[in-house]
């Protein structure tokens, strides 16, 4: 799976692709990243990427022209490899909420592009080159980079023989398995610490009673904190 990111900061992106996960995928194989520095596709002698919204307002707005001649540059530069063309997401505080569901179809895709913004946003007409938008949640970053960060490792995690445990995602927060409920509590070593002890069902070695407690906590954890999914009610 190939990321490609359009950035004003890809210098962001160096010590994040080089740790955990997200570095194993990478050295295996099994996802690369290309950085489009949108500064290179700026206009004039500054290399201007930005300006001032008609109608008066705060702040600056990234122009069209330089986005979408990084979307077509990776796009082209993806035909010359004998790649596909990039699915075209912008992340945007005003795109649908990421979620499990995005990752898995992103996780689907041969090579998906990422389009952080900066300043007051994106000029209007930047939607019309991007097959998607999507935000972390309804709050307002400076710019895209840590969003697209967090996309990557969401959807890196999905992808073949990139984590040590493939069973790993079968039953976590949000999975199929689980009614796209949150997560059971889970225990370990050591089995009492001050006062409070694991649970004896976890320890009784019956597996077909610890996975009905399994399911009813991760319901009665889903119902009181998080009506708002299915699973609360599975």
């Amino acid at each position: 799976m190939l990321f490609s990111i359009v950035t004003l900061f890809p210098e962001l992106f160096g010590p994040f692709l080089q740790t955990s996960m997200v570095g194993r995928a990478l050295e295996q194989g099994a996802a690369r990243v290309r950085l489009s520095e949108l500064r290179s596709f700026g206009l004039g002698k500054h290399k201007s990427v930005d300006d001032t919204p008609y109608g008066g307002g705060s702040g600056m707005v990234l122009r069209v022209e330089p986005v979408v001649a990084a979307l077509e540059s990776l796009d082209e530069a993806a035909a010359a490899a004998g790649e596909p063309p990039a699915h075209r997401v912008l992340l945007t505080p005003q795109g649908a909420r990421f979620a499990q569901q995005s990752a898995r179809s992103l996780a689907g895709r041969p090579h998906v592009a990422l389009v952080c913004g900066r300043y007051e946003g994106f000029d209007e007409r930047v939607r019309s080159y991007v097959h998607e938008e999507l935000s972390l949640g309804d709050f307002v970053m400076t710019g895209g980079e840590v969003a697209a960060m967090a996309i990557i490792e969401a959807t890196v995690r999905l992808l073949p023989n990139v984590l040590g445990n493939e069973a790993s995602t079968a039953s976590e927060s949000f999975s199929d398995a689980l009614f796209g409920a949150l997560e059971y509590p889970q225990y370990t070593r050591p089995a009492e610490f001050r006062g409070a002890a694991v649970p004896a069902i976890l320890t009784s070695g019956d597996h077909a009673k610890i996975d009905a407690w399994r399911r009813e906590q991760s319901r009665e954890r889903t119902a009181a904190r998080r009506p708002d999914l299915g699973g609360a009610k599975s």
